[in-house]
């Protein structure tokens, strides 16, 4: 339970713009030839001829610019999936995206990751984003901030413990859904915790219904009362 709630709840007005690229830098593995056909974390088939990825972090529908860093060879990935989950590894790619960066021999390749497209937020998703991991990366945003009181409802995505992590999704969400979001700021157990919600609302009919819309991508959110 909460200790203390301190209530400062900040509408974004947001000009959200990345003036300089997220940046990642670690390993690269692809999908190995057995996982054609199967399910991803987003809920679409994997096909290998498909440019796409899976990344621990990133929301599904992101596209990101993988580098090959001993080649310089390039190419542009939709995130649908989540992993890989092995230590020192930051993307995995489909096999043809592995081929256009010449490692498919090697089996890892060092790469550069840039974020290009936070994503229209259309891709489906059976699985919460997790996003409250960092991302080692220097990004910049332009943002306009106002105090506000919201009286109705929201739907909740997410709570976070990194300020950084929070404005990432906060970007993308906005984009997606363009609807108010709104920052509320908690302390629990003596840190600050930033819950993301959607909306206020004057009836929980439309919050409900905000939900309802977002459920593949966010299955936990709730609808919340200011």
């Amino acid at each position: 339970m909460l200790n203390k709630k301190l209530y400062i709840l900040f509408l974004f007005c947001f000009a959200f713009n990345i003036a300089q690229a997220q940046i990642q830098t670690g390993k690269a593995s692809f999908y190995a030839d057995k996982f054609e056909g199967k399910l991803t974390a987003s809920g679409e088939k994997y096909k290998h001829n498909k440019l796409t990825a899976a990344h621990k972090t990133l929301p599904f529908g992101t596209v990101v610019k993988v580098t090959n860093t001993s080649n310089n060879q390039a190419v542009e990935v939709r995130i649908n999936d989540r992993g890989p989950f092995v230590e020192g590894r930051v993307i995995d790619l489909s096999r043809s995206a592995a081929e256009k960066l010449k490692f498919i021999n090697q089996g890892l390749a060092e790469v550069k990751i840039e974020v290009i497209d936070a994503g229209d937020g259309k891709t489906n998703s059976n699985r919460p984003v997790q996003i409250d991991q960092n991302i080692e990366n220097e990004s910049y945003f332009d943002l306009g901030v106002e105090r506000t009181k919201p009286s109705g409802y929201g739907v909740q995505v997410g709570s976070f413990r990194g300020f950084d992590n929070m404005l990432k999704l906060a970007e993308n969400i906005e984009k997606s859904y363009r609807t108010n979001v709104i920052v509320e700021v908690k302390e629990l157990n003596g840190n600050k915790v930033y819950a993301l919600i959607l909306g206020d609302f004057g009836n929980r009919k439309k919050a409900d219904k905000l939900k309802l819309k977002i459920a593949d991508r966010f299955p936990d959110a709730f609808v919340t009362r200011f």
